[in-house]
């Protein structure tokens, strides 16, 4: 682990100072499913739009080729892209994994998900299957992908505690969670790379790898499960010093 990454684990410790954040949702808000985990002390960005006008932008700049090769993504995994939306990264993963891999694409927006599906029918992309998702779980099978991204998408998570530690059960042996976001308030469609580390470590992840990656506009984190996850009730909101 480089020395970088050993500096934002050293912080991880201040980081459950109160933040001063925007007010939490209301209890009656919340998924009777969430209730025994907490809410996440920090703002959470509205979902924005699915469509994928920006695709040629991104290409042009390698965004999803350069991700997918930090990921290690190779022929025959199987992948989960959460937060699918139009499908920008679950096409190029299903090339890249090629007949022999899957990728599964979840989304909590069902008219995203009916868009991406017409779009997988056009191009007949048959290693891909497409779930809705809830937003306190994201209804993976357990033990089923090597690789589970997370791109521009985490920020947008009302349920994060809840939500990664549903998550858990279904990376492999050897599994990876790929976060892709950008080092701004949560607010502003970002997340804070202290403030991710320390909602991952709260619900049984470890951190792995962490780059700044401008050439992606955003960062890029591999996390992989620790050796155990916690009880819902043990764990505890991270927050960010309000500086």
């Amino acid at each position: 682990m480089n020395s970088r990454i050993t500096q934002f684990l050293g912080s991880l410790a201040l980081v459950t100072v109160l933040a001063g954040c925007m007010p939490q949702a209301e209890q009656s808000d919340r998924p009777e499913s969430a209730l025994e985990f907490p809410l996440p002390d920090r703002p959470v960005s509205t979902i924005t739009s699915n469509q994928f006008s920006n695709e040629d932008a991104r290409d042009d700049r390698g965004e999803a080729q350069k991700v997918m090769d930090l990921a290690n993504i190779g022929e025959g995994m199987t992948v989960a892209d959460i937060g699918a939306g139009e499908g920008y990264y679950t096409v190029r993963l299903a090339e890249r994994v090629g007949e022999a891999g899957r990728v599964l694409a979840q989304d909590i927006d069902r008219d995203a998900l009916e868009r991406l599906g017409r779009r997988v029918e056009k191009e007949r992309l048959e290693n891909i299957s497409i779930k809705l998702g809830e937003v306190d779980d994201p209804q993976l099978p357990n033990s089923s992908f090597d690789r589970i991204f997370l791109v521009h998408m985490y920020h947008e998570v009302s349920e994060p505690y809840a939500f990664l530690w549903r998550l858990w059960p279904a990376l492999t042996e050897g599994g990876q969670v790929i976060v892709v976001d950008t080092d701004r308030p949560t607010d502003r469609h970002g997340m804070p790379p202290k403030l991710l580390f320390c909602e991952f470590d709260a619900a049984g992840y470890r951190l792995m790898e962490f780059l700044e990656k401008p050439d992606i506009k955003g960062y890029f984190a591999r996390f992989e499960r620790a050796d155990t996850r916690p009880e819902p009730g043990a764990i505890k909101a991270c927050s960010l010093n309000k500086e």
